[in-house]
């Protein structure tokens, strides 16, 4: 039987737990004061916590460096 490749059905990465490699469950969300978010994360199988704080995609350098040289047509 040949394995299925891990496709992301959302925005969100679901990373796989460090105990028994089960895909974790998003749990909670919290903004924090400079755009980022805390992201925890809960195993279904063994409940296991993970935490993880993930920067806002829309202040990314590669978003600054476009926006930055966009200009006006000529």
């Amino acid at each position: 039987m040949s394995k299925m490749p891990d496709v992301p059905l959302s925005s969100i990465e679901r990373p796989r737990c460090g105990r028994c490699l089960t895909r974790m469950m998003l749990a909670r969300l919290a903004p924090l004061p400079d755009g980022s978010e805390e992201r925890t994360f809960e195993c279904p199988k063994c409940n296991a916590i993970e935490t993880r704080t993930v920067a806002d995609p829309l202040k990314s350098e590669a978003v600054v460096r476009l926006t930055t040289n966009v200009r006006p047509p000529v």
